[in-house]
């Protein structure tokens, strides 16, 4: 926020407050969203449609809008892999449309914003602490509904957006790890049964399993997992492809 951004209405003033005397110990960061963005519609001139958008892990999503048309618009860019509210998410960079129907920028996304009734929308970074979490977008009917006040509006809800969205953030990248860990755990609990099986039919050692299962897997072009889960479940192993033929 720059220091000459254009104080905002009282309704703003008010609305800041409000979001300023929000906790998470107290709300989830589900609902602490979704306020952010039904006060953003409310307080900006014209009532534009809002949403947050959020890129964790290269997977973006939109955990809170204030309308289908805000859904639907992030998702056309998610499908499409760019557009305003992606480049904001990940550049740090405030992005705004002007008009949907003159942009030469994402030529595609905007003609089908403009189809759909957009007709300027402006995406402000989320960031803490350095990282960029996500961003607010917000979606006028209007060509040129964003004026100095507007955007200096937008920019002073982002940080109240930013704290929930890194909650968001650090919650499913851990549940990711924890995914990650999990399947490994479970290959490789399905790994050493099949190198068990190989050394007591083979009498192969440890080693000599293992890398029975690997030629199979390169020559067969197919995950170990998924070796050893066949031999487990079948009984059965290319004697030929492991080398024991």
């Amino acid at each position: 926020m720059s220091s000459s951004d254009p104080f905002p209405s009282r309704e703003a003033v008010e609305a800041l407050e409000r979001l300023g005397r929000l906790s998470l110990a107290d709300q989830s960061v589900e609902s602490v969203l979704q306020t952010v963005v039904d006060l953003a519609k409310q307080v900006l001139p014209g009532g534009p449609e809002a949403s947050i958008s959020m890129v964790v892990n290269g997977r973006p999503s939109t955990p809170s809008s204030t309308a289908q048309l805000a859904l639907e618009l992030d998702e056309s860019q998610y499908t499409r892999g760019y557009g305003p509210c992606l480049t904001a998410a990940s550049s740090g960079a405030e992005v705004e449309i002007a008009d949907t129907s003159t942009e030469t920028r994402w030529a595609d996304y905007c003609r089908v914003a403009a189809e759909r009734g957009n007709g300027s929308s402006l995406s402000v970074p989320l960031s803490v602490e350095g990282r960029v979490v996500g961003a607010l977008n917000l979606y006028a009917t209007e060509a040129h509904a964003f004026d100095d006040a507007a955007r200096a509006t937008a920019r002073r809800f982002a940080p109240y957006a930013a704290v929930a969205a890194s909650n968001v953030y650090a919650y499913q990248h851990a549940r990711d790890l924890a995914d990650n860990l999990r399947v490994a755990l479970e290959s490789r609990a399905l790994i050493d049964q099949a190198k068990g099986i190989l050394m007591e039919r083979h009498r192969l050692d440890a080693d000599e399993a293992f890398r029975a299962l690997a030629s199979v897997s390169m020559r067969t072009n197919t995950k170990v997992r998924d070796v050893a889960e066949e031999l487990i479940a079948t009984g059965a192993i290319d004697l030929g492809a492991a080398g024991l033929a």
